[in-house]
């Protein structure tokens, strides 16, 4: 079964990383809670709401939801590619590069988690 593709993707960011890159007009290379892209390879996206409230959940429990982000990514403006992988029963797009600045194109707060 092929893998979904999606227009926009969704990123959960540390807001002072997000924001340090925003203004410095640099790409952005974080890939997930305290962890950067040169270390994991890739930054760790979600498809949906339901992904990202599934991360939040396992991962980012005691976290001040205040200190995040949530990006919106268009893909269409990435220079690097988007692959789905497994993690647990569900595929995730990884983006296998830095984040463009343009390619941000909403900045959200974070669901509350349940």
């Amino acid at each position: 079964m092929p893998a979904p593709r999606h227009e926009t993707l969704l990123h959960i960011a540390e807001r002072h990383h997000w924001e340090s890159a925003r203004d410095a007009g640099v790409s952005y290379t974080m890939s997930t809670l305290g962890r950067t892209l040169d270390e994991e390879g890739f930054i760790h996206c979600s498809s949906d709401t339901a992904q990202v409230e599934g991360v939040l959940d396992r991962f980012y429990t005691g976290v001040d939801r205040t200190t995040l982000a949530l990006l919106v990514i268009d893909t269409g403006r990435l220079d690097a590619p988007v692959r789905y992988e497994p993690a647990g029963d569900e595929l995730f797009p990884h983006v296998y590069g830095p984040i463009p600045i343009p390619a941000v194109i909403e900045v959200r707060p974070v669901p509350e988690t349940r």
